[in-house]
């Protein structure tokens, strides 16, 4: 059975090479995690968060909710094609 968070094993596998807690936290945030921390300073990461972040599922979800642009005609553009035409 899985745990809620990321295992010590799965987040060192994402973090391959860094030494140190404090490097581990800063590059699982600059994933787009959020990150807390154990009493032993080994980050915390929710499962759940970190498969809808790394899926790109996050991303999808915030530009549905963005506001669509409404689209506005050019006058100048429209002035200058159906303006006064000589006869």
């Amino acid at each position: 059975m899985n745990t809620p968070w990321l295992s010590d094993a799965e987040i060192d596998d994402m973090c391959d090479g860094l030494a140190t807690n404090a490097a581990r936290v800063r590059h699982l945030r600059r994933m787009g995690l959020t990150v807390t921390t154990k009493p032993n300073g080994r980050p915390l990461v929710m499962r759940a968060h970190a498969e809808r972040v790394l899926s790109g599922l996050a991303e999808l979800q915030q530009a549905a909710n963005e506001p669509k642009p409404t689209a506005r005609p050019n006058r100048s553009a429209l002035l200058l094609a159906f303006g006064k035409k000589a006869a």
